[in-house]
């Protein structure tokens, strides 16, 4: 198992958007700390719901079957695809989710800039919740996370530092090592695992109630690894050229 700690990869700009996301995120994440027993109609009203994507409506009440009573949210259901970017399930969700966005982020905010930069988030956070609608449209099931938009960030980072050195926890059974190990070898088993977990709860049928949305996962690194391609100059005002790397 891989944890990252720190990247080798000096930015240039300083990355406004990243922490502010980060602000945002952490700010959300208290605010749900004060709600107490109103927590669950929160996450109900502001989650992505597949159900309320694919049929363009908001539930209201208990839906049977499930434990989850659900609550008016934004008038456009869809705004959902927005609002749980910023709403996370835990402590250790939100830590996890913005240590990456930390790591990752700042460098694709450096070549893109804070404005190109924010869009490349919130559109392949987009397509990240959208992935996972795709694939269980009639799920009541509330998804919220920054995982598929930092998941784009990760698509964007193999593509532009694949070889940027990056400080790495490793597990190996009762051993834990700290490395220096290429970006895309970090990368590229990250989403082998994310691709094998989605693939796996494929075969055992997707279930109903909460877990991991490992489709948004998949559908947000693709969608950055791919996005980047198109957002990115291949000459930047700071003279880098696509053909860099940081070691």
């Amino acid at each position: 198992m891989f944890f990252p700690l720190k990247d080798l990869n000096p930015t240039q700009r300083f990355p406004i958007v990243t922490l502010f996301l980060i602000a945002a995120n952490i700010v959300v994440f208290v605010y749900e700390l004060s709600l107490g027993s109103e927590l669950n109609a929160f996450v109900a009203s502001f989650g992505a719901i597949p159900y309320e994507i694919t049929h363009a409506t908001d539930l209201v009440g208990p839906v049977s079957g499930t434990p989850i009573v659900h609550e008016k949210g934004p008038i456009i259901p869809h705004l959902t695809l927005l609002t749980s970017m910023f709403i996370h399930g835990g402590v250790m969700h939100i830590l996890g989710n913005m240590l990456y966005l930390w790591i990752f982020g700042n460098n694709i905010e450096d070549i893109l800039g804070p404005i190109k930069f924010l869009i490349f988030y919130l559109v392949t956070g987009v397509i990240a919740a959208l992935s996972h609608v795709f694939i269980q449209p009639s799920s009541v099931i509330p998804t919220v996370g920054a995982s598929g938009a930092v998941s784009g960030v990760l698509g964007a980072y193999l593509v532009v530092y694949p070889r940027a050195r990056v400080l790495t926890l490793i597990f190996l059974g009762i051993f834990i090592r700290i490395m220096l190990l290429p970006a895309w070898v970090l990368l590229v088993f990250w989403f082998v695992i994310q691709a094998l977990a989605g693939v796996l709860s494929l075969s055992r049928g997707l279930p109903s109630g909460a877990g991991v949305a490992w489709f948004a996962h998949i559908g947000g690194f693709i969608a950055g690894f791919i996005l980047i391609r198109v957002m990115w100059r291949r000459q930047t005002e700071w003279g880098r050229t696509q053909d860099s790397d940081a070691y």
